[in-house]
Parts: C-alpha cells; sequence; structure tokens
C-alpha cells in the first residue's frame, strides 16, 4: 500500500476473506460428496490417529469447559503419555468456578478428581488475555491447546458470527504468544515420502507445509528444545471453515486501530483428524453450556480436525 494511504480495516479484511472462502466451500462440498463415493468403493484401511505431546511437555489448556478433555489426558490417557506427570497440565476456563458448574453439572466432580492427581486448574481465564492473569503471566509452555474454540455471543448473522469468531481467535494467538516456549522451529517426521499436491483449499499453505493429506506421526525432538506451539481444533465443515484459520494465523490482517500491536504471524507445523475416541470420556460442551440445545454437542457432518502452528520469529521479530 502506497504512503498515505487508507490501511485496510480488520473487519475489510476479514469479509473479503469470507467471500473467497464462501465459494471454495461449495466446491469443497462437492468434491467431498465425490470423494466419500470414491472411498466406499475402496478397501477399509486401519485408523490413523496422532497424539500431538509428548510426556515431558508442559501443557496449557484453554477454554476447557466441562474439563473432560483435560480428565482424559491427565487420568486415563493413551499409551504414549502415561508417563505424563499430571502437574505438568494447567487446565483453564473463562467461566468462574460457580458458573462453570451451573453451566455444566459434572465439572465439579471432575475438577475434584483433577486437583487430587495436582493437575492445575484455574477459573476466570480470558483467552484473550492470558499473559495478564496472574496464575498465567511470566510462565511459558510447550503445548497451547484450545479444543472447539468460538465466542459463543449468539449472533445469528452468519458473516458478523463469523467476524466474532476469527476476532476471537486472532486476539488469543496474540495473547497466547507471550506464553509459549522458545527455541527451534520442530521438525516434524511423516510416514508419507514426498508430498502430495495440495488441493484448492490448501493452495497458500507455507512452502514447508505438507499439506491436509499428510499423516503426521510424530514431532521429532531428540535432544533439543524447541518452539512451543498452539493447537487449535475445530470442525472441518462450515461455518467454521469460513473462519480461514490458518491464514488468520500465518497471514493475519492489520489491528482494528494504528495504536495496536500487529498480530504475529505463526508457520503451520501441520493439520491432522483429531479424534474424540482416543481421548476416554472426553466429550465437548458447547459455550452456553449443557442447557442450550440438550447436551450442547458440535453439529453432525465433517470431522474434527486440529490445526498446530509455532511463531514464525521471535515476539521482537514480529
Amino acid at each position: 500500500m502506497g504512503k498515505g494511504g487508507k490501511k485496510t480495516s480488520l473487519k475489510t479484511a476479514l469479509s473479503t476473506q469470507q467471500s473467497r472462502l464462501k465459494q471454495k466451500a461449495v466446491l469443497a462440498a462437492r468434491a467431498a460428496e465425490k470423494s466419500k463415493k470414491a472411498k466406499s468403493r475402496n478397501k477399509a484401511v486401519p485408523p490413523h490417529y496422532t497424539i500431538p505431546f509428548k510426556p515431558t511437555d508442559q501443557i496449557l489448556l484453554i477454554g476447557e469447559g466441562n474439563f473432560s478433555f483435560v480428565h482424559a489426558l491427565a487420568l486415563n490417557p493413551p499409551p504414549s503419555l502415561e508417563f505424563l506427570p499430571a502437574p505438568n497440565i494447567t487446565a483453564t476456563a473463562y467461566d468462574s468456578e460457580q458458573e462453570c458448574y451451573a453451566k455444566y453439572p459434572d465439572a465439579a466432580k471432575i475438577v475434584h478428581s483433577l486437583r487430587e492427581k495436582d493437575v492445575e486448574v484455574i477459573f476466570s481465564v480470558d483467552a484473550t488475555k492470558l499473559e495478564s492473569h496472574p496464575g498465567l503471566k511470566g510462565r511459558r509452555w510447550d503445548k497451547i491447546v484450545w479444543n472447539f474454540p468460538h465466542a459463543g455471543r449468539g449472533i445469528t448473522d452468519q458473516d458478523r458470527n463469523i467476524l466474532s469468531n476469527q476476532t476471537l481467535i486472532l486476539e488469543f494467538l496474540r495473547s497466547a504468544a507471550n506464553l509459549l516456549v522458545t527455541g527451534p522451529v520442530p521438525a516434524i517426521h511423516y510416514s508419507r515420502k514426498g508430498k502430495q499436491k495440495a488441493d484448492a483449499e490448501n493452495d497458500e499453505l507455507d512452502g514447508n507445509d505438507p499439506g491436509e493429506d499428510m499423516l503426521a506421526d510424530e514431532l521429532i525432538d531428540e535432544s533439543t528444545k524447541v518452539r512451543g506451539s498452539i493447537l487449535i481444533t475445530l470442525r472441518n465443515v462450515a461455518p467454521y471453515t469460513l473462519w480461514d484459520l490458518p491464514n488468520l494465523a500465518k497471514k493475519p490482517p492489520p489491528p482494528k486501530s494504528t495504536q495496536d500491536k500487529l498480530y504475529p504471524r505463526y508457520m503451520q507445523l501441520r493439520s491432522f483428524a483429531f479424534q474424540r475416541s482416543v481421548w476416554k470420556g472426553y466429550g465437548h460442551r458447547m459455550t452456553k453450556g449443557e442447557r442450550a440445545h440438550g447436551q450442547g454437542k458440535t453439529g453432525e457432518g465433517g470431522e474434527d480436525r486440529t490445526w498446530e502452528f509455532c511463531l514464525q520469529g521471535l515476539m521482537s521479530e514480529t
């Protein structure tokens, strides 16, 4: 943009993304239906799942709702995390403790069992102001995880609802950058050699990004303490795909005001299917709690997918 030109507003930039993504969503839906029919004719393959944690990780969980995910992670983990120390895990909720228990009837019992095992549980944590919370300030984690983020504002207009959630994620990514462990970028080993062509949905992935179709086995971290990463899980169907999560992280729009700091830039390390069945006892709940639409579970169709990002550079460079 030329000197003196008017800077594109956050709302305009995100709205432009929405228009482009709506067109892609139609094409993607057609491609998915075609792929589904093709797969039904092929022989079934053994299920593959990715565990994005190591037993040595310090893990911060955001927006835990009824705390069933952290319960699975700490008290009933998959075999590879059998020796993950419970004190390595910090689980947070946006609600106060009283509000949480009112929304989710099973939360009180779960939190009690977590605290008995020395899992750190913190309430009243705003995901967009993590670095200023007294329980988190000055600390750093290897993994910061937010499963199924949602602003929960009840906006019926789809475009405004998308904008609200995009802004939430951008502010979270800006805040969480202050709490990530520093170090070299982690390398990733994949079970398939070479790269497959990225489809139309992934035509703007980073050069070192293997694309959605690659199967990620594990992060390679032999001896060096590597850079911390952020994991965000969403339903991989509209309207969530219209949030354009990968590009929000990698190519964020300018902030609302010239007085605000620029959003940090991330690189995408990988994305993979999130298998709820791996996390025993986990049950996702909507932001509004169980009283909203029965159990408050996510909608049908599509898959759950996790995207993992790390900062492109040190905070002083962003």
